[in-house]
């Protein structure tokens, strides 16, 4: 079955992409909150209903790729390999995206761009609260769902707050080490460290329990 995007499709994807590529660019060239929707429609030579036909919020522009991130843990949970437990699973998927050098997790320079315009917006960061609270509830639901129980397991929620507080963690503490050092290399250590700790106390946590 040819899985292609046919044209219109392709068209509302290069519209959407060049939105958001043209939004970022203002909001780090001159900061999130003095940047407005007209500005972003001028630039990217759409109209302001274009814009929020894409983008419901402001932020969207700002977190694109934010369901990206959720569909791919959420991947790594449901097609683990055989005799991998679901918390384990998404520390493997840490070393893979290191590994593959992936720009999910963005250890280097434009980084630090990205960090400092969330901190210098309140509108930025209660989006990220938002975001992190909805990651966790959804990574809670499809770690009952992979192992049959329900979605309100307070073993699952447990797991999952545990799991993304270590994710968050490890990229904020890997992303001070950059900016003091310019080592990426030493970056990524620092973030795969914290992540194995942070997955075998989850793992220790959970023990007795299907996700660990």
């Amino acid at each position: 079955m040819d899985t292609t995007p046919d044209r219109r499709t392709r068209k509302r994807m290069a519209t959407r992409q060049s939105i958001s590529d043209t939004a970022t660019r203002l909001f780090l060239e001159r900061g999130f909150d003095r940047v407005t929707v007209d500005e972003i429609a001028e630039a990217a030579d759409v109209g302001r209903m274009t814009v929020f036909n894409h983008f419901p919020r402001k932020e969207d522009m700002f977190f694109d790729r934010e369901q990206e991130i959720q569909d791919v843990a959420f991947t790594a949970v449901r097609m683990r390999d055989t005799g991998v437990t679901p918390i384990d699973a998404l520390g493997f998927l840490a070393h893979r995206l290191i590994e593959q050098e992936d720009s999910l997790i963005p250890l280097f320079e434009g980084a630090y761009r990205f960090v400092e315009t969330v901190l210098a917006s309140e509108a930025l960061k209660a989006r990220a609260r938002q975001m992190r609270d909805d990651f966790t509830n959804a990574l809670a639901a499809v770690l009952a769902e992979t192992v049959g129980s329900p979605t309100d397991d307070p073993h699952a929620h447990l797991a999952a707050g545990l799991i993304a507080s270590t994710w968050s963690m490890a990229f904020t503490e890997a992303q001070k080490i950059f900016d003091r050092t310019r080592d990426e290399s030493e970056a990524r250590r620092s973030f795969l460290g914290l992540i194995d700790r942070g997955i075998a106390g989850t793992s220790a946590a959970l023990a007795g329990t299907p996700y660990a």
